[in-house]
């Protein structure tokens, strides 16, 4: 029975909910169904499109899914989808701005089914855009995948953390300072703060049965996202990619791929 017991770990004020395999059985039925929600969002992503509109098909499939927005009420966000455009990193709200040539898209969305919560985000340009650009939006994708390989049993988050700094700064963006990825399950934010910054071996250790969230963020400048009523705000273009990750037999399974 004691495998079926929700395990609460305290690290200095975290409380950490390991989940069993059960559950991230759970997780994962919804984060695939999440997954395919946000590729049809992405092809619906075209110029002259009104972000609000991309809000309406987010609810609309997520519903037919079973599912419930996790965003929508959440703090006051008055919608199911974050639409963030160009130099908005995180927590754009959908409205009547129409979709051009040149823009730059982060798209993030979460999904509360059978009572749990996943949550991915994916940045993407409109038409052609500059190459400094196209690689911003690589390299922070990278990041991404690399962070996924650092998260293992016996690692640390400032591993994690470190991997992610180290690679977006030695390719000459930044890391926007103040946001970070988190922990999720029964809530759509849990405890532990994942940052994107760290230092090897330190912070908390991973272990099985933890679930989070990774989401390196990125800008072309240096400096704190400023917060706004649009959402974070930095000086110049930003990206952002968001995986769900349940750590199980000892590594990271990406539950929104």
């Amino acid at each position: 029975m004691k495998k079926f017991i929700r395990i609460l770990k305290k690290f200095s004020n975290w409380m950490i909910n390991l989940k069993t395999k059960e559950e991230i059985a759970l997780m994962s039925q919804g984060g695939k169904k999440l997954s395919s929600i946000m590729e049809k969002l992405k092809e619906s992503a075209l110029e002259g499109v009104e972000t609000k509109k991309l809000n309406e098909i987010a609810e609309r499939l997520i519903e037919k899914e079973g599912g419930k927005p996790s965003f929508k009420g959440y703090k006051g966000f008055p919608a199911a989808l974050c639409t963030s455009v160009n130099n908005i990193v995180v927590h754009g709200i959908p409205s009547s701005y129409r979709l051009k040539e040149g823009d730059l898209l982060s798209l993030d969305l979460g999904m509360l089914y059978k009572g749990f919560h996943t949550d991915m985000a994916i940045t993407f340009p409109i038409g052609e855009v500059d190459q400094e650009t196209l690689r911003l939006v690589r390299v922070t994708k990278k990041a991404l995948k690399l962070a996924v390989k650092k998260s293992r049993v016996g690692n640390t988050l400032g591993d994690v953390g470190e991997t992610i700094e180290r690679y977006i700064r030695r390719r000459g963006f930044f890391i926007v300072e103040g946001l970070c990825g988190h922990g999720i399950g029964r809530e759509v934010h849990e405890d532990p703060q994942i940052p994107n910054t760290g230092k090897r071996g330190r912070g908390l250790k991973i272990e099985e049965g933890m679930t989070f969230c990774i989401e390196p963020m990125v800008s072309i400048n240096k400096g704190l996202a400023k917060e706004t009523e649009e959402g974070f705000v930095t000086e110049k273009k930003s990206a952002h990619f968001e995986y769900t990750l349940a750590i199980v037999e000892g590594k990271a399974k990406i539950l929104t791929l």
